[in-house]
């Protein structure tokens, strides 16, 4: 098939490499070049990236707005069976979409968790399923039909990072075998369930607090924030990450957030007790809790001072 691609993040690189691989590419949209980092050097998207390292005969757009007449006379000429997008970034009008089949891969099980941060909230929220979604495209976010989907467990002691990276591997089967179902005339639309949406918005530094009242709690509230925004606390007196948790049934007396064995790493919470596993001292690369406890001999005691959502940003 000819496919026409549209993607921005790491997060659509497996699939478009698999498309590469099976069907031909005719052209590639996404995001321009960002002047990122310290130096402030132009940095093309990770597609983007990709696409010139792999794919140097393939055309690829990069406009600042997507829905204008130059942009959508330029994509729409290309050659196409079916246009794939994953995290591109910009809203697709009708105009640009009109009598293509276009199809986007989501990293969520929807209804569950339409939005721009999906990974994260399904381990904030302490899902034990995730999986991606193949839907088409719609005025609403996430709000199309949905073709396919894939599932995988939640692991309690896995990152957002993680998640995203497992559900970008499973992302390329999914749509291969929705391309395959519209080559032969079978793909099946279900519409989604508005009783069932939950959102999942854009992760700001902001929603990196933590306040230590439930350990099964602050444990996803970690995990679904690493490595970013991060959930980041209060420790001698300097910022500490706090990278990856696990949580316990045991329970401790002394007050939330007293380290109570500072060797396991281990944290009293008002429900439960919190084991740290990776931590991130300021200007510092992650370690295990044990590097960190080890380094600077913390004892059991000493506190961890956290906040929790009403405080001030």
């Amino acid at each position: 098939m000819n496919i026409v691609f549209l993607g921005s993040g790491a997060f659509g690189v497996p699939t478009l490499e698999q498309l590469a691989a099976e069907h031909t590419i005719t052209g590639i949209v996404t995001q321009p070049d960002r002047r990122v980092g310290r130096g402030k050097n132009s940095t093309p998207t990770p597609i983007g990236q990709w696409a010139a390292e792999h794919l140097p005969e393939v055309p690829i757009a990069k406009p600042e707005k997507i829905n204008t007449d130059e942009a959508r006379d330029m994509v729409r000429n290309w050659e196409s069976d079916a246009w794939v997008v994953i995290a591109y970034g910009q809203y697709l009008g009708s105009k640009l979409i009109a009598d293509r089949f276009a199809i986007n891969l989501h990293g969520s099980r929807l209804p569950r968790w339409r939005g721009a941060a999906p990974i994260n909230a399904a381990i904030v929220a302490g899902d034990a399923i995730s999986g991606n979604s193949v839907i088409t495209i719609a005025k609403e976010m996430d709000a199309g039909y949905v073709l396919g989907q894939s599932e995988r467990l939640i692991e309690s002691t896995m990152t957002a990072s993680e998640l995203h990276h497992a559900l970008s591997l499973d992302g390329p089967d999914l749509v291969m075998q929705i391309l395959e179902d519209h080559a032969h005339g079978r793909v099946q639309m279900a519409e989604q369930d508005a009783g069932l949406v939950t959102a999942a918005s854009k992760m700001l530094k902001s929603d990196g607090w933590i306040d230590f009242v439930n350990a099964v709690e602050s444990r996803c509230r970690i995990n679904g924030l690493s490595p970013w925004p991060c959930v980041a606390v209060e420790h001698r007196s300097q910022v500490l990450k706090i990278l990856r948790a696990q949580s316990a049934d045991t329970e401790s007396q002394e007050v939330s957030g007293t380290i109570v064995d500072a060797g396991a790493g281990i944290v009293a919470c008002g429900v439960g007790t919190l084991q740290l596993l990776e931590v991130q001292p300021a200007g510092k690369k992650p370690m295990s809790w044990q590097a960190y406890a080890n380094g600077r001999q913390v004892k059991d005691g000493e506190m961890l001072i956290g906040r929790n959502k009403a405080d001030p940003k």
